[in-house]
């Protein structure tokens, strides 16, 4: 189980991650999803021990990622497909990672094969590997050590469709079998298609999370209107989230609300009707949306755009 208990890192006055917490259970991948910036990866490098958190707590497996004995036979990790040694072949860098865990070497050979590195790309330097390559690589390093957990950011960044699919396929197996997944990635349809449950962040605070069905039930108000503009400014001053969706607005609040604030604009309407069906890509924009207005409501502005300092600031 990966548990996260209000989880804050702060930069000087910069709070890349306010307040988070949410659970991973075993037998199940969990969705952890949010725009650039958001706060995922800094909330991810925290659960893996690689950024103190400010306050707040991050276990895997009922301990903090430091104090595992060793942690890659407990939790195996994938936050940067390049962050590999590049004049070591794919074996080699593998094979110096089972002698670091205390893993039989025979492993090595047999991780290669379910990641679907063939021998002779386990004997190209991983200089000559592409994005792809060396993603398959970092989750064969993951894999390793028959750990109980993964962590991925951004696993399928370089992958071809066939490779997605494969790799969806891996991590439903994984959770099948009692494993537990956290999975961050950019990827919408993806997450859908294999997680059990989402977290979603914005603005360093979560914003919604809970089992996908749940979540995908009720995602908000599809509206239309021949004045789009007219529409979206009346929304928007009564404070609803609004974004962009293929056949109209997309609302934060139910159909009640949003009658109400285009009767009050005088705005005309030609379709108003709860969004469901509109999926997690729907789902996602509503949430941003909303999580986008809180946080530009906290931020000062220059000339009508919002300044915000980056997650993680360059030192």
């Amino acid at each position: 189980m990966i548990e996260v208990a209000q989880l804050t890192k702060r930069y000087g006055r910069h709070t890349a991650v306010e307040d988070v917490s949410f659970r991973c259970e075993p037998g199940t991948v969990t969705g952890f999803l949010g725009p650039n910036g958001a706060g995922k990866s800094t909330t991810m490098r925290m659960i893996c021990g690689l950024t103190p958190p400010t306050t707040g707590t991050a276990t895997v497996a009922g301990r903090p990622y430091r104090q595992l004995p060793n942690p890659g036979r407990t939790v195996g990790v994938l936050l940067d497909a390049s962050a590999q040694h590049a004049g070591r072949t794919g074996r080699e860098a593998l094979t110096v990672a089972a002698a670091t865990m205390g893993v039989d070497r025979r492993t090595v050979g047999a991780v290669l094969d379910r990641v679907g590195l063939n021998a002779a790309a386990a004997k190209r330097r991983v200089r000559a590997y592409s994005l792809g390559m060396r993603q398959r690589l970092g989750l064969a390093h993951a894999l390793l050590g028959d750990p109980q957990v993964l962590v991925l950011d951004e696993p399928a960044n370089g992958l071809d469709p066939e490779g997605i699919f494969w790799m969806r396929g891996l991590l439903r197996d994984f959770a099948d079998r009692g494993g537990t997944v956290l999975l961050s990635s950019h990827l919408l349809r993806e997450v859908e298609a294999v997680a059990d449950r989402l977290v979603v962040i914005g603005g360093g605070r979560i914003v919604a999370q809970g089992d996908k069905d749940e979540l995908l039930a009720g995602d908000g108000t599809l509206v239309r209107a021949r004045d789009r503009a007219a529409l979206r400014g009346a929304l928007e001053r009564a404070g609803l989230p609004v974004s962009e969706g293929t056949a109209g607005l997309i609302v934060g609040a139910d159909t009640d609300a949003v009658g109400e604030a285009a009767l009050a604009a005088g705005v005309a309407l030609t379709e108003l009707r709860p969004a469901g069906g509109g999926g997690l890509e729907q789902l996602f924009l509503t949430l941003t949306a909303q999580a986008d207005n809180t946080a530009a409501a906290a931020h000062p502005t220059v000339s009508g755009a919002t300044v915000r300092p980056t997650e993680e600031p360059v030192r």
